[in-house]
C-alpha cells in the first residue's frame, strides 16, 4: 500500500485498516516517531461518557445522595 503525501501533509489511511481499527471520519489520531517511521494510532479507544448515561437511574440516584442532607 502506497499513498503520495499531499501538499498540506495529507496521507489517507487505506479502507482496509480504517475498518479494522474501526476508525470513522472525525476521528483523533496519534502520530510518533518509531525509529525511521511514522506510526499512527487511533485514539478513540472509547466512545465520549457525555449522553452515555442519559436515561439511566444511576445518574438520579447519584445526585440525590450529593445533595442528601442539604437543606
Amino acid at each position: 500500500m502506497n499513498h503520495r503525501v499531499g501538499a498540506k501533509g495529507e496521507v489517507v489511511i487505506p479502507k482496509g485498516l480504517r475498518d479494522e481499527l474501526n476508525m470513522k471520519p472525525g476521528d483523533t489520531v496519534t502520530f510518533w516517531r518509531h525509529g525511521d517511521h511514522v506510526a499512527v494510532r487511533p485514539t478513540n479507544h472509547g466512545r465520549p461518557l457525555r449522553g452515555r448515561y442519559a436515561g439511566s437511574t444511576l445518574s438520579e440516584s447519584f445526585l440525590s445522595d450529593r445533595n442528601y442532607g442539604r437543606g
